[in-house]
């Protein structure tokens, strides 16, 4: 873990989770040119984790890294608490790290996988996000604040031939949603989801299909892939004061789809 200063501002406090790259680097940078000082979760790319801090940095901003394995749930337990011993408070959490699974046909996912998809993309962010509401539910004597979760596009279409335990498990991530924004609205909370179409990130090649953002594009109806800076502009929305009437929504940056 990178120190940050414990002393807290009037600045937003962010979680980022799964930060390193991709749609997580971009949430990252965009939130530091708006002023959150930050904590940045990675797995395994320490390097790639402190060029994304060292970037953040330039905005003025503090920011610290954890690396944390999601798929170990004390691990996963230990992130909200170590994050407001860096920062001194939080006020934002971005539930961004996930993986997909390998990309193929429903009878070919092994169970074994489709159960750390699970893990990773729902306990976790359960684990996660339950800690950030007890920090900072009015009730409990916090000071309010705001969590998105990155959802997927295929939370609504299913994923045939393509991954279907990974849209299952988004879709469950959508009803985290809906549930604790409804149950802690009144608590200063709010709670919405971003829900990406087909980005240009490294998560296709992981999946086995490096070139499916291509390959996908003729079938979106804006003809593309997203990139990621363009999911890094709605969950700045949501965690602003700008949106400080909007919890239980979800935001599709899906290109048509």
């Amino acid at each position: 873990m990178t120190d940050a200063s414990t002393s807290p501002t009037s600045s937003p406090a962010t979680l980022v989770t799964g930060a390193s790259r991709g749609i997580g680097r971009a949430i990252a940078e965009r939130l530091a040119a708006d002023g959150h000082d930050l904590v940045l979760t990675y797995r395994e790319r320490a390097e790639e984790a402190e060029d994304v801090a060292r970037a953040c940095r330039a905005s003025g901003v503090e920011v610290a890294t954890l690396q944390v394995d999601f798929a170990d749930l004390d691990a996963a337990a230990r992130v909200v608490p170590d994050a407001v011993a860096a920062l001194g408070r939080l006020t934002g959490l971005v539930n961004n790290a996930g993986i997909t699974g390998r990309i193929g046909g429903f009878l070919d996912a092994p169970i074994e996988e489709s159960e750390l998809v699970f893990r990773v993309n729902v306990l976790a962010p359960i684990v996660v996000t339950r800690a950030a509401i007890a920090h900072m539910s009015t009730a409990r004597g916090g000071e309010g604040g705001a969590i998105v979760n990155i959802s997927s596009g295929a939370a609504t279409n299913g994923s045939p031939h393509t991954y279907v335990p990974y849209a299952m498990s988004k879709a469950a991530l959508n009803i985290l949603t809906l549930g604790t924004a409804r149950e802690f609205a009144a608590d200063g909370v709010r709670v919405n989801t971003v829900s990406p179409g087909t980005t240009f990130t490294e998560i296709h090649a992981a999946a086995g299909r490096p070139n499916a953002p291509e390959e996908r594009a003729p079938r979106i109806p804006m003809g593309r892939a997203g990139y990621p800076h363009e999911i890094a502009g709605a969950v700045a929305y949501l965690l602003s004061s700008d949106a400080s009437y909007t919890t239980g929504a979800d935001i599709r940056v899906a290109g048509g789809n």
